[in-house]
């Protein structure tokens, strides 16, 4: 099957995994995660996409971003991607790809998702048994957009300025919303999403990107007996 084309616009946030190749190590020491972002703060000033959320797991990564033209994103983890791959393997005396083919994105609904992703992303190493607590985690935007540790790397969204008019208020009201677990559906439309290049988001704003991009944005959906043993079998696959 033909792969979907990127989902790329301007000004509409974006999830972005990339995966290290056969789920193998990227960072190996805490330097590595330091030149990871430098680099990436680099390339997103370069080519003007703000970084909202973040983490960097041991064999991959999670982005939060919105760009300001259609192709920033691309640009963006192309050069870091290819200047990473050339610095790990001259450090490591290593060769061949690091990464796992092209990353992965989805387009981000503001208003519905955007908190929810960025909840997501922060949680991952949480999710992985890393750490107990998210505020355990260093490699993480939880560090300045929970517990307002200046990262220069952050650009905060509108979405999250709305929680409060005053920093320390805002702080408070966004750790607050650690207090509630995410939904496990919320969960699986966010994986589902970026890992299949669907919108994630409502009805009105899928039909509206995909007036834009003319593609489909969401899945077909399914006929049949939806608690058939093979209907569920067969979501279970997917």
């Amino acid at each position: 099957m033909a792969r979907l084309p990127r989902l790329n616009l301007a000004d509409v946030p974006q999830h972005i995994i990339q995966r290290g190749n056969n789920r193998q190590v990227c960072f190996f020491e805490e330097q590595d995660y330091k030149v990871y972002l430098v680099k990436l703060l680099e390339y997103s000033e370069k080519y003007k996409v703000a970084v909202h959320a973040f983490v960097l797991m041991t064999n991959h990564v999670h982005i939060l971003a919105t760009p300001s033209t259609a192709s920033g994103v691309s640009q963006v983890m192309q050069s870091l991607g290819r200047y990473y791959v050339r610095y790990i393997n001259i450090k490591y005396r290593r060769s061949g790809t690091l990464w796992e083919g092209r990353f992965k994105s989805t387009l981000v609904q503001s208003d519905i998702y955007f908190l929810s992703v960025m909840r997501y992303i922060e949680l991952n190493p949480v999710r992985a048994k890393i750490v107990q607590l998210v505020t355990g985690y260093p490699w993480s935007s939880f560090q300045s957009n929970a517990l307002g540790k200046k990262i220069e790397l952050i650009t905060p969204h509108c979405v999250y300025m709305a929680l409060a008019s005053q920093k320390p208020e805002r702080l408070k009201a966004y750790i607050q919303l650690f207090d509630q677990q995410l939904a496990k559906h919320t969960i699986q439309e966010i994986r589902d999403a970026t890992n299949k290049s669907w919108v994630l988001g409502d009805t009105n704003f899928k039909q509206k990107i995909e007036e834009q991009i003319h593609r489909r944005c969401s899945p077909h959906q399914r006929g049949g007996d939806h608690k058939s043993e093979k209907y569920q079998h067969d979501r279970e696959e997917n």
